[in-house]
């Protein structure tokens, strides 16, 4: 065994919260420093999986207190002559693991880890309703995993082959069932022979000592994270969405408490829909159709209504002015163009339309038939902040620190 190796203690218990070892080494990384401990509750970033989180105690003298078991500690062992040090992260490289701390820690020093024990049961229970989904896909349809991301906020599968909705929705529905049945989990290490003879999944090749995690009647795999010792703990798995990815398939999934603060996202949301509408959650989807096509229909009048004004405004205009600006509070980017197009018909300088007002920026659309726009942008680049770009043609963007009297200056200078 590795002397470097540090003694991996979530492995033996996933529910341990706190532990005790000694120091061995501290180096400066960046803004922080790494260390070493003989042994570690932390379960590093590993298998697509975040890494645990949590604090350090560190006592004054260096020691621990002599009626702290290193087999055994509680939180009312912890004395106020301790120092808490954060655990920001923590890697493995071959069989060390480093913890990143803010703060160096002398060699040899005994200290008291503590993880978040709300951050640890998360992970746990989001990666043990991966392994179940992972493994029916793999026994219904013959797809593997090649791809797992376990974080704070997001857990996504990625398979080797497209699933479709139909298919999803059914493994969705077994998983489920596995959580109801209360199936026990187990940790194993088998044999080079007993591996030989067990049918387990596995995305890469392994050297040494193989853990198995055991799902009965829904998977075996090869795996190296702490999970839930009854899939009843995982609560429920929803997924939430998936689409087409290289060849296959990724899906979102979520568990646990992570669904139950989503649920009840959602449900304050549609009580408080339902309450606006004075309808009962089945009607309001169609009540929300609805409310779409009447503003469709609304935008299509006012596009209309927009139209007829910059009609009225461009039949104002002097036939014999050659440079034309017009200043509009809104104005969609298809009705700017369409009028920006008619202007270069009967004017032949630069015609432009701006869409806003002084306090919010303005879009626009320049053209002339006869000339090249592009130099009436560089022109307002010089009094504004602008931005945009086009053909000699026809240039649009949007400017921001321009005001209407320094625009109709800037059109008579064209002049």
């Amino acid at each position: 065994m590795d002397k470097n190796a540090t003694e991996k203690l979530y492995d033996k218990d996933a529910y341990a919260r706190e532990f005790t070892a000694r120091l061995e080494s501290c180096e400066p990384e960046g803004d922080g420093f790494l260390i070493t401990l003989d042994r570690t509750l932390f379960f590093p970033e590993s298998g697509g999986q975040t890494a645990d989180r949590g604090v350090i105690l560190v006592p004054a003298d260096g020691k621990l207190s002599k009626s702290i078991d290193r087999n055994e500690i509680h939180a009312s062992d912890a004395q106020a002559d301790y120092s808490s040090v954060s655990v920001t992260d923590v890697q493995i490289e071959g069989e060390t693991i480093y913890h990143r701390v803010p703060a160096g820690i002398a060699v040899g020093t005994e200290i008291c880890g503590r993880i978040d024990w709300d951050h640890r049961f998360d992970n746990m229970q989001q990666h043990s309703a991966e392994h179940i989904f992972s493994g029916t896909v793999h026994r219904l349809y013959g797809y593997d995993n090649v791809g797992f991301h376990l974080s704070d906020n997001t857990v996504t599968m990625d398979f080797s082959g497209v699933l479709e909705e139909d298919q999803i929705r059914n493994v969705e529905s077994i998983v489920n069932r596995a959580i109801y049945e209360n199936v026990e989990i187990t940790v194993s290490y088998p044999s080079k022979d007993e591996c030989d003879r067990t049918d387990f999944r596995c995305k890469k090749e392994i050297e040494g000592q193989i853990r198995l995690v055991t799902i009965p009647g829904y998977d075996v795999c090869a795996c190296c994270a702490p999970h839930v010792h009854r899939t009843g703990e995982i609560g429920i798995l929803k997924v939430q969405s998936f689409q087409r990815y290289k060849g296959g398939v990724r899906i979102h999934i979520i568990c646990g408490s992570r669904a139950l603060r989503l649920f009840r996202a959602e449900n304050d949301l549609m009580t408080k829909l339902s309450m606006d509408f004075s309808l009962p959650f089945e009607e309001i989807g169609g009540r929300i159709d609805e409310l779409k096509e009447e503003i469709y229909n609304l935008k299509g009048r006012l596009r209309e209504a927009d139209l007829k004004l910059s009609e009225i405004k461009r039949s104002s205009i002097p036939v014999d002015q050659e440079n034309v600006v017009l200043i509009e509070e809104d104005m969609d980017a298809a009705t700017m163009r369409k009028s920006v197009n008619e202007l270069t018909e009967l004017h032949p300088g630069y015609c432009g339309i701006f869409a806003g007002n002084d306090e919010a920026g303005y879009r626009f659309i320049i053209g002339i038939k006869n000339g090249d726009a592009r130099e009436a942008l560089k022109a307002l680049q010089k009094i504004c902040s602008a931005k945009g770009g086009g053909s000699p043609q026809m240039v649009q963007g949007s400017a921001t620190d321009l005001t209407e009297t320094n625009l109709k200056d800037l059109w008579k200078s064209f002049d």
